[in-house]
């Protein structure tokens, strides 16, 4: 969690006595422990002092907290990795707003899981996959939201020789189908081959 800007004396030290249990996590910390979702930075930003960052920090999808100044009209949250609470606020009720950002910016952020059975599972909905489309979806799963190459995937999906071009595209425009309802997409990435990532789940059908 960061407080943006500079001389916020005053909202640094709420900010820092309410998020004390998460802040410097790392260096506190005295046991390894396995981490079940991903650490995700909450930025605290003063509504209307520093308006002119909210975009910027929008665009790089950074999960935000605006601290409303008392008297100011709220804005109005432009997505789920945006809250805000108006200040003054009991310490608690900035954790909890703090948490509620992290857990959803933690669930847009999760990868999907494929089991030895074929059925790909994210957010509690799942599909089946046919033996070649399950290889495909593990290549791909092994490089989340990464380029993987034709090449690789086809000896991924056909290791006992690889297919023809055209095999190739039709399976994958199979898998783009399937793969849909879970708010999952499979990008086209021209002369390079192919990544799969997370859409809105607005977006997806259910």
């Amino acid at each position: 969690m960061r407080l943006a800007g500079h001389g916020a004396a005053a909202y640094g030290q709420m900010a820092r006595r309410a998020l004390h249990p998460w802040l410097h996590l790392r260096e506190t910390e005295s046991k390894p422990r396995l981490l079940t979702v991903p650490v995700v930075d909450v930025v605290l930003l003063r509504w209307p002092l520093e308006h002119d960052r909210r975009d910027e920090l929008q665009r790089a999808g950074q999960p935000l907290l605006l601290l409303v100044e008392d008297g100011t009209a709220p804005p109005v949250a432009a997505s789920d990795l945006e809250d805000w609470i108006r200040l003054p606020a009991h310490d608690g009720d900035l954790q909890a707003r703090v948490e509620g950002l992290r857990a959803r910016a933690a669930r847009g952020l999760a990868a999907p899981e494929l089991d030895l059975d074929g059925v790909l599972r994210l957010d509690g909905r799942w599909v089946s996959l046919p033996p070649v489309e399950g290889r495909l979806t593990a290549a791909l799963l092994d490089r989340f939201g990464a380029v993987v190459s034709r090449d690789s995937l086809a000896r991924a999906g056909w290791p006992d020789g690889a297919p023809g071009r055209n095999a190739l595209d039709v399976h994958m425009l199979r898998l783009r189908r399937r793969v849909a309802p879970l708010a999952l997409a499979i990008r086209t990435v021209r002369s390079r081959g192919y990544l799969l990532e997370r859409t809105s789940v607005e977006r997806a059908t259910t």
